[in-house]
């Protein structure tokens, strides 16, 4: 943490915990340093590792002195949406108040299983198939935001052009638009020249919104049977 200090850096950071416990120890310690800290916690809507709620979780860290609350990693976008909801609440029912932070999977994940990712069959050398596409992030980010999140990031398997959506998708929030969107169109704008007319009416927000991708895999079901097993 003294190195840390010494590089006059702007916050800590805790990430990556499935039990609060660990992680109010962690905040505890950090906050002797005078810095903001963030905590996030690596948990599903049913709660950490050791069955403490979402809420309760939240409520716990910012009483241990977070300024930050969240979550990151093993699970999808949408699932720590909801988990992160769920501590928000907690929050408000406590009379306690912290900004939200949200670093999902880039990885579909709608078991929503204790575990995570981790515990799905495909991790770690076939997660490929269940890869978000930059409009499901547009989704995500436009959810967080309403959700009243405002730390809007991703772990892993978000790609670059996942941030960009991320960034796209609350330009008018931000004031601007990331530098990379001067390399393309908008929502798929630069389909209009496509010599194919098909191609061309994919050229609008409402296309890509609405699209249920196909995986071209036949005989693969839609979802995992998870191998959690903590016992």
């Amino acid at each position: 943490m003294d190195n840390f200090l010494k590089k006059d850096i702007d916050f800590f950071i805790v990430e990556f915990v499935d039990c609060v416990e660990e992680a109010v120890w962690a905040v505890e310690v950090l906050k002797t340093g005078g810095k903001p800290v963030g905590a996030t916690l690596c948990i599903s809507p049913h709660g950490d590792m050791q069955g403490v709620p979402p809420g309760e979780c939240a409520v716990r860290l910012v009483k241990a002195g977070a300024d930050i609350v969240g979550v990151n990693c093993h699970l999808d976008p949408l699932t720590c949406i909801r988990t992160v909801k769920l501590m928000k609440e907690g929050l408000e029912k406590a009379g306690l108040k912290a900004h939200l932070m949200i670093q999902p999977l880039g990885f579909h994940t709608p078991e929503c299983n204790l575990g995570g990712y981790t515990s799905l069959p495909e991790f770690p050398f076939a997660l490929e198939t269940r890869a978000m596409t930059r409009w499901d992030i547009h989704k995500y980010a436009r959810e967080a935001y309403n959700a009243g999140i405002r730390y809007i990031g991703g772990c892993c398997g978000f790609e670059p052009y996942h941030i960009r959506a991320v960034a796209e998708e609350l330009a008018v929030e931000r004031g601007f638009l990331p530098p990379a969107s001067e390399k393309h169109g908008l929502w798929g704008a630069a389909l209009e020249m496509h010599t194919k007319p098909w191609i061309r009416a994919r050229a609008r927000r409402e296309y890509w919104e609405n699209l249920l991708p196909a995986s071209g895999r036949p005989r693969c079901p839609s979802m995992a049977t998870p191998a959690d097993d903590y016992d």
